[in-house]
């Protein structure tokens, strides 16, 4: 319709629609709250004039050109980050659910942190001392919290890990599959992303000696403890035999250690292990506990260090205090501890859980490993299955699960699906999720 078009009477609506006189009330009413008609009380309601219609018209294919080739792509990223339709089971996301996250406590702590003055003022630019000093413990071995460089989020501490440790156009050597938010920051850094075989126990040293020697790579990303998505956990013989195949190379180790809360029986990091500076070590606090607490630590020592922080510096300056000091705040007070043993618990109770749930629903599809914790398991599914045609018809079902296909960043080995455990409700909403996968894949292997 024409702008200042009068819209038909809500009469007409309900009886075209065969919709009740609410319905249309707050149809329109919706419809005037974006700015897309105007009620005149007594008169009706008209098409809105379309604001800066001129603008909308502009032609904005010079910046094609202007931007060149590289591109940044967000839709894995986006994907896991996304909204749960309503009726929908989430058997995938990256984060506590709303009430296994200490949210009421975190408040508390932020309440008390923000009190003191000096909350508000600069911090040093790599982070207050004692959360420094904090995460310096977590890591182990001979850290200390000179080593410590605080950023905003594990995300941000990938990013700022790729972009100061390799060159654009040069090879970066990863674990096959991973983490798509690596493969997407890896990309937008301008680094071509090599796959590095695994099997249950996580990367075979063998394979990435050989690969470091074909590929002239300096970097390789890793995930030794509860891989994304697989749940590998690197045993410690092969921590060692990758640092010293990486120290032969001449190359760096980016840890990720994103899940080191997530399990009771994380093994020590590389981190702990490394004399040589080779290890960059990852490690956040927005898992376990908020997606919002975008608080996390890159670990490195000597030249690497110091273009990280500068990278840091010109990029962010640094993390706002008072995010630091809330974070600071709550892992040092008792809750942190009680908060730790619940989710652990949780974990293992819904791993269980949704072991037990695939086995019986979905006995031809194959679990990879039984992880010491994390969030998820990584399911092989029959070699016959459409992998694109199972998670569209889990959404036709009422389930979201992650296609494997973006864990990969070469050709995928087969149909694969990462399914989360701690996302949904409770347990009785994971069996019934995997209830209706199931039935997903039922319907496209008939």
């Amino acid at each position: 319709m024409a702008a200042g078009a009068q819209l038909t009477s809500s009469r007409e609506i309900m009886r075209r629609h065969n919709v009740s006189p609410v319905t249309v009330s707050r149809a329109i009413g919706q419809l005037a709250a974006e700015g897309r008609v105007v009620t005149k009380p007594g008169v009706g309601a008209f098409v809105a004039q379309p604001v800066g219609g001129a603008r909308d018209a502009a032609d904005l294919s010079w910046q094609t050109v202007a931007l060149g080739a590289r591109v940044v792509d967000d839709e894995p990223v986006a994907a896991l980050l996304g909204a749960v339709p309503e009726g929908t089971v989430p058997l995938t996301g990256g984060y506590l659910r709303p009430g296994l996250r200490p949210d009421k406590q975190l408040a508390a702590a932020a309440v008390r942190a923000v009190r003191r003055a000096e909350a508000w003022a600069m911090p040093p630019l790599t982070g207050v001392v004692e959360l420094r000093r904090w995460f310096a413990a977590q890591a182990g071995g001979d850290v200390t919290a000179g080593d410590v460089l605080v950023v905003s989020g594990g995300q941000a501490a990938l990013t700022h890990a790729f972009r100061a440790l390799a060159a654009p156009g040069t090879p970066v050597l990863v674990e096959t599959p991973t983490y798509p938010g690596a493969l997407a920051a890896a990309k937008a850094a301008g680094l071509r992303a090599t796959a590095v075989p695994m099997d249950r126990d996580g990367v075979r040293p063998e394979l990435l000696a050989e690969a470091f020697a074909v590929t002239g790579a300096r970097v390789f990303f890793c995930q030794p403890t509860l891989h994304n998505p697989t749940g590998a956990t690197l045993p410690v013989e092969r921590r060692e035999q990758v640092l010293q195949v990486a120290r032969a190379a001449g190359a760096f180790v980016i840890e990720d250690d994103y899940a080191h809360f997530l399990t009771a029986q994380a093994p020590s990091s590389l981190a702990s292990m490394d004399r040589h500076g080779t290890v960059v070590h990852l490690v956040s606090l927005t898992k376990i506990l908020s997606p919002s607490l975008r608080v996390a630590a890159v670990i490195a020592r000597g030249p690497a260090a110091r273009r990280l922080r500068s990278s840091q510096l010109v990029e962010s300056f640094f993390v706002a205090r008072p995010l630091q000091e809330t974070a600071l705040e709550f892992v040092g007070s008792p809750g942190w501890r009680r908060h730790l043993a619940a989710v652990h618990g949780e974990i293992s109770a819904r791993r269980d859980g949704l072991a037990a749930a695939l086995a019986a629903r979905m006995p031809e599809a194959e679990v990879h490993v039984m992880p010491i914790g994390g969030m998820h398991l990584w399911v092989r599914l029959p070699a016959e299955v459409d992998e694109h045609a199972l998670v569209e018809a889990g959404k036709r079902n009422g389930v979201l699960v992650s296609p494997g296909q973006i864990y990969y960043p070469s050709e995928p080995p087969g149909p694969r699906i990462r399914v989360t455990h701690m996302a949904a409700a409770h347990l009785a909403e994971l069996t019934e999720g995997v209830r209706r996968l199931s039935q997903a894949l039922a319907e496209v292997s008939s």
